[in-house]
Order: structure tokens, then sequence, then C-alpha cells
């Protein structure tokens, strides 16, 4: 079971609160991870990731075992913290300006 933290937008928009809990077949990824997060919550299609292309969006970062994963390739395996549930895969809302 993967634990999914949401930012506050984003849990509105799914009508979640707290976590999120998926299962995810197969290798725990972030396209996987994101790939059932969407198929669960199809309202959140396209605001983590382009439509098309399923790239990240820019102002959405990705967080594992308190490390930056937003730039990691989407086909890497998760860290097994994540992939057992034991750690959360979180999504945050990233701020620009200055």
């Amino acid at each position: 079971m993967i634990r999914i933290v949401l930012p506050a937008h984003l849990r509105l928009l799914a009508k979640v609160s707290g976590e999120v809990l998926l299962e995810v077949e197969g290798a725990a990824t972030q396209r996987s991870v994101l790939d059932a997060l969407e198929a669960r919550y199809p309202m959140l299609s396209g605001t983590t990731r382009d439509h098309v292309t399923k790239v990240r969006r820019p102002f959405i970062r990705f967080f594992v075992c308190g490390e930056d994963w937003s730039n990691e390739a989407a086909d890497r395996a998760l860290p097994e913290a994540v992939a057992n549930g034991s750690e959360p895969f979180l999504l945050v809302g990233a701020i620009s300006g200055g």
C-alpha cells in the first residue's frame, strides 16, 4: 500500500482529507504511483503531469524519504520504505517569486 500526501488544493479537488492510500500493480515508481492516483481520482489528471507527455508540471515537486525526486526518471523504482507504506510519497506545490 502506497501512502500519498497531496497538497491542500489537490486534496480539495479530489475531495479527500489526509493521506491517500493506493495499491500499485507491479513496481512502485513515480509513473505507476501517479498513474494509480489519476485512475482512482480522475479529476487530478493533468494537475501533476501534462495530459499528453506525462511530464511533471513545473510547480509540483515530488519528495521521497526526505529527498527531492522531482527530476528523477519516472520509471526509477521508489525506495522500499515508500513501496511498503512506511514512508509517504509527497506531492508538494512549489512557490516562486522573490
